[in-house]
């Protein structure tokens, strides 16, 4: 049988939320369009959960640049933990994982600013929230992938 299920970045803001899923060997993530932290926001979550077959959701964990906590990582983790609940409340299994965030921002402007793409594009905050989550989803493939090789 094949494994056609699929990890889930997540870049969560309070009035954005950016969206990034792998492929299925779970060796690359793709933006998504952002989704809108409303109050439909948790319904959309969830079912995009469950028609990607998301087994893990990997949620970027902002830190100061001296690893302490904001206001913002206390933010993160209260989402963490309602989406926990509702994971629960629906049976639908999913790991849910931090993984350190600092620096993915710019490096998503940058990487919007070098595409090519029109000024009034770049400057499209969703842009930014989905390819941030992109960059959360990939390092943490990659850093995954490669702890593998050493084991």
């Amino acid at each position: 049988m094949v494994n056609n299920t699929k990890y889930l970045g997540i870049d969560y803001g309070a009035k954005r939320v950016g969206i990034a899923v792998s492929d299925e060997n779970k060796k690359y993530s793709f933006s998504r369009d952002f989704m809108i932290n409303d109050d439909k926001f948790f319904r959309n979550l969830l079912k995009l959960i469950v028609e990607e077959k998301i087994i893990k959701i990997v949620i970027g964990y902002p830190l100061n640049f001296k690893s302490g906590k904001t206001i913002q990582t206390e933010t993160v983790e209260k989402f963490r933990s309602e989406l926990g609940s509702r994971l629960n409340k629906n049976k639908i299994e999913a790991d849910i994982v931090f993984f350190d965030e600092r620096l993915t921002s710019k490096i998503a402007m940058d990487s919007i600013i070098n595409s090519g793409l029109s000024k009034k594009k770049r400057q499209e905050k969703g842009r930014v929230d989905s390819i941030s989550a992109q960059i959360i989803l990939q390092d943490f493939i990659d850093k995954t992938n490669n702890q593998n090789i050493y084991i």
